[in-house]
């Protein structure tokens, strides 16, 4: 880039741009909030917005002094590893999604440590928080932004929060969460016993009504589940075999006077000795099966964002330690992905494979990258 907007001096244009995504006092918010306001159009041209997913994304790291950096899961690689995590809002509907909230999940040994915060320059408000509740803010940011509503979506890893939830429930909106097989449910038409204060964490000793949603899921009979297709996979459509029920859901903030029925939507794809995935959701009682499963299914939108920012526009290459610049080189990807999907959508599908109308400027033919071994 250095090489190509500043030929004449390409050092120090590097060192430049380097000060402009690492320290530079630029706000992440407002470049966000540009990239919506001219990306947004494009999505909703075919058609409005279906959907806010929350997810995090991590990205493998050596050494200890990246900002954030823990041994924890790491998503990318599947296991318990060394790497930074962020947490995201991206809103979709079924033909693209962009991310609109970003933020590195910071650790309490990094929170409690004022030496290590120092030298990365986080900011004094950065408090600890777990990652659901970094998730809720961004809803709830999203909410007060007016944002285009969609159905809050979210895998088992938030959908197990139960905080999470009815946080989301408080701001009016519905949600499709994946949950563990063994959060607990009354079936419906049952309801809790106790009234008057929140169930604690005791479980069933206080409310023996309550069974798991495996329980439930493999006590329903042949005739409740149905093979529903939700889309055109690589090579085939996607379709398994699903089962749905009404339910209440035990949990500690539950006020029992408060209890409304959800649905539980299980997935037993055939072959499978059990149930595979399960989710809650606040949906109306009204929506069909079939729109169901496409709300359940639709998070894959938020794999391709990734997987996109990550192998065609590098978010995953800052080599930065440092706060600001963890955020702004995201930030800039994030409107680079942006400018890709506005692109797209001026492309008909017979049209050629680009629309530029600039001619990129001339490489020095002297010049060789940092790192090239021309260079050495």
């Amino acid at each position: 880039m250095a090489a190509r907007t500043a030929p004449a001096r390409t050092a120090a244009q590097h060192q430049s741009l380097l000060h402009f995504v690492g320290v530079a006092p630029w706000s992440d918010e407002a470049v966000l909030a540009k990239v919506r306001e001219m990306v947004l159009p494009s999505i909703e041209k075919r058609g409005p917005i279906e959907a806010w997913i929350i997810d995090d994304t991590s990205f493998p790291k050596q050494g200890q002094h990246s900002v954030g950096v823990q041994h924890q899961y790491c998503g990318q690689l599947g296991k318990q590893a060394n790497c930074q995590v962020a947490v995201t809002v991206s809103i979709a509907n079924h033909a693209a999604s962009l991310p609109v909230a970003y933020r590195l999940y910071l650790p309490q040994t990094w929170v409690e440590d004022a030496a290590r915060r120092e030298e990365a320059g986080v900011p004094q408000d950065i408090s600890f928080k777990t990652k659901p509740e970094i998730a809720l803010e961004q809803v709830q940011w999203a909410y007060e932004a007016g944002l285009p509503r969609g159905v809050v979506m979210f895998d088992v890893a938030y959908g197990n929060d139960s905080r999470l939830r009815t946080g989301i429930s408080a701001l009016s909106l519905t949600y499709v969460a994946g949950i563990e097989p063994n959060v607990l449910v009354w079936p419906s038409g049952i309801g809790p016993r106790r009234r008057g204060k929140p169930l604690n964490n005791t479980g069933r000793r206080d409310e023996p009504d309550l069974i798991s949603a495996k329980e439930l899921a493999v006590s329903r009979p042949k005739r409740a589940w149905r093979t529903i297709t939700w889309r055109e996979g690589s090579a085939d459509r996607l379709s398994s075999r699903f089962a749905r029920v009404r339910v209440g859901v035990g949990h500690n903030q539950l006020i029992p006077e408060a209890l409304i029925e959800e649905w539980l939507l299980i997935e037993w794809p055939r072959g499978e000795a059990e149930p595979t995935k399960y989710w809650l959701s606040t949906l109306p009682a009204s929506i069909s099966f079939r729109r169901l499963v496409d709300f359940a299914k639709l998070r894959w939108r938020i794999e391709r964002d990734y997987q996109e920012l990550k192998q065609e526009v590098g978010l995953g290459h800052f080599e930065g330690r440092g706060w600001r610049g963890f955020h702004h080189h995201a930030t800039l990807c994030i409107a680079a992905y942006g400018f890709l999907i506005s692109e797209r959508e001026t492309i008909p599908p017979s049209g050629p494979h680009s629309t530029a109308l600039l001619q990129a400027p001339a490489v020095p033919g002297g010049y060789r990258p940092r790192g090239s071994a021309l260079a050495a």
